[in-house]
């Protein structure tokens, strides 16, 4: 993917909204899977054909605790989606996080990865919240209308 993920992180963690695309949906729509199969509701066969495949590395691109999702960029450099519900440990990631995971490609259409089984292999420096953490106040301007780079860079 030639544009970085950067700029579809979440609003309110000081990086910009993604532009806009025809039809008002954001570049980063065409990397979600749709649907999005949750752990909860994946099935003992495709746990299995997660299984199968081999441990990959990479680090966490971008990650929205309040949305429930992000992205990984693998070490290959092409970006992996991920869900919450897939991270095991108890710590939300954060950017600059390095994983392990397994790939597991979406039904129905079968055209698209998931990351999986995804771990936390090391931290950033940067302190971690633990899942049963009350959200930070970064993570409670989540759901707010995110705001460009250039309109937070006001010269006074």
């Amino acid at each position: 993917m030639s544009e970085s993920t950067d700029a579809y992180s979440c609003p309110g963690l000081g990086h910009g909204a993604p532009p806009s695309t025809i039809g008002g949906e954001s570049p980063s729509a065409a990397l979600l899977p749709n649907p999005i199969i949750t752990k909860r509701t994946r099935t003992q066969s495709m746990l299995e054909l997660a299984l199968d495949n081999p441990i990959e590395n990479g680090v966490i691109k971008s990650f929205c605790r309040v949305k429930g999702h992000g992205f990984i960029k693998k070490n290959d450099g092409d970006e992996i989606f991920v869900h919450v519900s897939d991270i095991d440990g108890e710590y939300v990631p954060r950017i600059g996080d390095e994983v392990s995971f397994r790939k597991l490609l979406v039904p129905p259409k079968l055209e698209k990865f998931q990351a999986v089984h995804v771990q936390i292999t090391n931290f950033t420096p940067e302190v971690h919240q633990r899942w049963t953490s009350a959200l930070t106040a970064e993570e409670s301007h989540e759901g707010s209308r995110p705001t460009s780079p250039s309109s937070m860079n006001v010269d006074s």
